[in-house]
């Protein structure tokens, strides 16, 4: 079970770092991604992260902005998210699937999602 949080109200400019915690003691066998949803949108990818953390893949709108890690030894990953945009808001998915790493690919496990507002 996938749960994502931190999430908040932020003024554009500002930082924000999202968590996404398992109870899976397989945690480590997972590939992780974020994926975001908005009213205006179809739900997009944002980010996804090998199974051990050593490849990550950022869509082109979030890339040298945010940063995908992990610590397995916390079943918990950590999306950190700077120099937020207002057109970064949305809702935040965490998503899992067993194996090494799916980039923009399928995801079988998804969190309930953790909102995040950038307005000024």
């Amino acid at each position: 079970q996938l749960q994502a949080s931190g999430g908040g109200v932020v003024q554009p400019g500002d930082s924000l770092r999202l968590s996404c915690t398992a109870s899976e003691r397989t945690f480590s066998t997972y590939a992780l991604a974020w994926f975001r949803q908005s009213p205006e949108k179809e739900r997009e990818f944002v980010a996804a992260i090998s199974r051990i953390g050593g490849s990550t893949a950022y869509a082109d709108s979030v890339k040298d902005r945010f940063f995908f890690s992990r610590d397995n030894a916390k079943n918990t990953a950590f999306l950190q998210m700077n120099s937020l945009k207002p057109e970064d808001t949305a809702v935040y998915y965490c998503a899992a699937r067993a194996g090494n790493f799916y980039g923009n690919g399928r995801y079988d496990y998804w969190g309930q999602g953790t909102l995040v507002t950038v307005s000024s």
